[in-house]
């Protein structure tokens, strides 16, 4: 997984695998939500723009969401530093049924993710 990259407030996150999207995926969210690693300091209600690349679709989708996770930096574990994203209404489901789609059959499992 790509770091993002900050663009006016915008972050860039691309996804290329299945087990990255796995462990980047918040299912546990109302309506979706990605672990975005970075060191950049955020607070909880952030609001955040991204676009998304997944896997190797060419168009990104841009979604929008607020902050609602904080891993610091030097987290218990060794936990990658980032922040979770839960997705807005706004995109009615667009984000999350494109991910759960790519997920199908892995959302069961119980490997570890970024958050849980």
């Amino acid at each position: 997984m790509a770091a993002p990259r900050a663009r006016q407030g915008i972050l860039s996150l691309t996804i290329k695998d299945k087990h990255a999207l796995y462990a980047a995926y918040m299912q546990f969210v109302k309506n979706g939500g990605l672990f975005i690693p970075t060191s950049k300091p955020y607070k909880l209600g952030d609001e955040v723009f991204m676009l998304l690349s997944l896997m190797d679709e060419s168009e990104r989708l841009p979604v929008a969401g607020k902050i609602i996770w904080i891993t610091p930096v030097g987290a218990e574990g060794n936990r990658a530093a980032g922040i979770g994203v839960q997705f807005s209404d706004q995109d009615n489901g667009v984000a999350r049924n494109k991910i759960e789609g790519y997920l199908a059959g892995m959302l069961k499992s119980d490997k570890a993710t970024h958050t849980m």
